[in-house]
């Protein structure tokens, strides 16, 4: 899914009136959101827009945000949230 919308997105930004490459949030949220849907199609795709290191940072902003948005929906700590969601047992 995530595929045939990326084709649809113009990268090359040498012409007038085109639209931007991706940046790293739209690249981390691309990936994860691709990674959640099992479609290993676009993860490899997105991981073309930006270099390792700026994915990186934007899937821990990613991580980072959800957490907090979590955190504050079931009125728990973020550190309560982040371990639930790791399977990892309360601190």
């Amino acid at each position: 899914m995530f595929g045939r919308i990326r084709k649809l997105w113009p990268t090359d930004t040498s012409g007038a009136g085109r639209t931007p490459t991706p940046n790293l949030f739209e690249a981390a949220a691309t990936y994860v959101a691709a990674s959640a849907a099992d479609d290993q199609e676009t993860v490899d795709e997105a991981r073309t827009w930006v270099s390792p290191e700026a994915l990186s940072f934007g899937v821990s902003e990613l991580a980072t945000r959800a957490v907090i948005a979590l955190a504050r929906e079931r009125d728990e700590s973020p550190e309560t949230v982040a371990r639930t969601l790791l399977g990892l047992p309360a601190a």
